[in-house]
């Protein structure tokens, strides 16, 4: 697993995932973790495609040191590194659990194919995301611009920090609606920090939690023949 980005929710995916293997194994079973957990101020994500090459590598270094210490496959533990994902797979010879592929699946799952789709602009506005959905036949609407400066900015400056704002809630939640009303039949939570703001019981359709979909593919990979 590469988290740190941010580690609010990489404290989720450890849990996830243990929790899910003890309760299919029992007894004081838990996963076996190699964990690197970067600095969240030393990863600052670029939001031009072209200047996306520090990252990559940056998570294929690291990606390849986690191969040699004995990984069987690999995470990347938030939506926004996954620009980078395709590089980082061509670099290792294990395999990435794509986010967006996984996520894909389940919404195809329960016959979807129209998402509303939230995250950092990176994850909205750039390609690597939405691609990977249109793969399965899935189209995705993001917000309009001002919107989407509002989330990107609430990402990073409350809920990658463990600030969630009764005020920032409804506001996402208004903006869930306009796209509701687009069309939209299912909201993508792609930013793995937004399952901690908003639940399903606060939208009206399926919400896609890639956060937790992501971390159970983990879950289905390592307890798989």
């Amino acid at each position: 697993m590469i988290g740190g980005t941010t580690w609010v929710s990489t404290v989720e995916y450890y849990r996830i995932i243990n929790q899910e293997i003890n309760k299919r194994m029992g007894k004081s079973n838990s996963a076996k973790i190699l964990l690197y957990s970067v600095n969240m101020e030393e990863f600052k994500p670029p939001l031009n495609p072209n200047e996306w090459g520090r990252a990559e590598d940056l998570f294929t270094g690291i990606a390849k040191r986690l191969e040699s210490g004995g990984a069987d496959c690999l995470l990347l533990c938030a939506n926004t590194p996954h620009m980078a994902a395709d590089v980082v797979q061509k670099n290792i010879h294990i395999p990435l659990i794509h986010i967006a592929e996984v996520t894909a699946k389940e919404i195809c799952r329960q016959k979807i194919d129209k998402v509303g789709l939230l995250g950092t602009k990176i994850t909205m506005e750039q390609s690597f995301f939405r691609d990977k959905l249109l793969k399965f036949g899935i189209a995705a609407l993001i917000p309009d611009e001002k919107e989407r400066d509002f989330i990107h900015t609430s990402i990073f400056a409350e809920l990658g920090k463990e600030i969630f704002k009764v005020e920032t809630k409804r506001r996402y939640l208004d903006i869930i609606g306009k796209l509701i009303e687009k069309g939209a039949g299912g909201i993508v939570f792609g930013c793995t920090e937004i399952p901690l703001l908003l639940k399903q019981s606060d939208v009206s359709v399926p919400v896609f939690d890639t956060m937790a979909i992501h971390a159970m593919a983990a879950v289905e990979f390592a307890l798989s023949d």
